[in-house]
C-alpha cells in the first residue's frame, strides 16, 4: 500500500471513530491549559484533572502563582508525579509569563519552548490547542500508533515522528488527527496489548497486516 493511500484511509476511518476530539484536559483559558500540560508529563489526564480544580481556583491568573511559594503550590500537586520539579516549573514559567509576556501565553512554539518545564511537544500542544496553529505534538501515544499504523517509517524519535507525519497530514487536519491518534492509543492501540479487534484501522495497519500473516503462516505450518 502506497503511503499516501494508508494516510488516506488512516484518516478516513479515525474521523469516523473520534469525528470531536479534542483534549482530555481540563482547562477553561490557555493558562490553565498550559499548567495542565506540564502536570501531564509521565501522568495521566485523569489524575491531573483531579488537581487541576482546585488549584485554578487558587491561582486563576499567571500573576497569582507567580507570586506563590513552591511549597503552596506542591501542596495542591503532591499527588501528581514529580511534584517537586513541578511546582518549581509551575512557579517559574507563571512569573517568566508574566515578566516578559505580560501575563499572557505566548503564540510561538520557540516562545513557549523559554518556558520551564515546555518541551517541543507541550509547546506544539499550546500552539494547536489555543492558537489553531499546524504543530504536530508527539507523545508516547502519537510515536507508537503512527508506526504501528505504517504512517512513520524507521521513526526512532519524536521529532523525526513529527516530520514524518507533517510531511503527509493537510494543514487543516493536523489539530484533530493529533487528539484522534492520542485517544486511539489511549483506549485500542495499547503499549502492551493493541485491541485490533476493536479497530476499524484494520484495513490500513501496517501492524495488523504483519500479524495476520504471521497467523496465516502458523497455521499452514501447524
Amino acid at each position: 500500500m502506497r503511503i499516501e493511500q494508508r494516510y488516506t484511509l488512516a484518516i478516513e476511518e479515525l474521523n469516523k471513530m473520534y469525528p470531536n476530539a479534542t483534549t482530555e484536559l481540563e482547562n477553561d483559558t490557555p493558562f490553565h491549559l498550559l499548567i495542565a500540560v506540564i502536570l501531564s508529563a509521565q501522568c495521566t489526564d485523569k489524575r491531573v484533572n483531579m488537581v487541576t480544580p482546585a488549584l485554578f481556583r487558587r491561582f486563576p491568573f499567571a500573576e497569582d502563582m507567580a507570586k506563590a511559594e513552591e511549597e503552596e503550590i506542591f501542596e495542591y500537586i503532591k499527588s501528581i508525579s514529580y511534584p517537586n520539579s513541578k511546582a518549581k516549573y509551575l512557579k517559574n514559567t507563571s512569573k517568566r509569563i508574566v515578566e516578559v509576556y505580560n501575563g499572557e501565553v505566548p503564540s510561538e512554539v520557540k516562545e513557549l519552548q523559554t518556558l520551564q518545564g515546555v518541551g517541543r511537544k507541550t509547546a506544539n500542544v499550546i500552539a494547536s490547542v489555543v492558537f489553531h496553529q499546524a504543530t504536530m505534538p508527539v507523545d508516547t501515544h502519537v510515536h507508537r500508533v503512527s508506526r504501528r499504523i505504517g504512517l512513520t517509517n524507521r521513526a526512532k524519535t519524536v521529532l523525526q515522528t513529527e516530520e514524518q507525519l507533517m510531511k503527509h497530514i493537510p494543514k487543516d487536519k493536523v489539530a484533530l488527527l493529533h487528539h484522534q491518534l492520542i485517544l486511539l492509543g489511549r483506549y485500542i492501540c495499547k503499549a502492551r496489548k493493541p485491541e485490533c479487534e476493536n479497530c476499524s484501522l484494520t484495513s490500513c495497519c501496517k501492524h495488523f497486516a504483519s500479524m495476520e500473516r504471521k497467523s496465516n503462516k502458523e497455521k499452514i505450518l501447524s
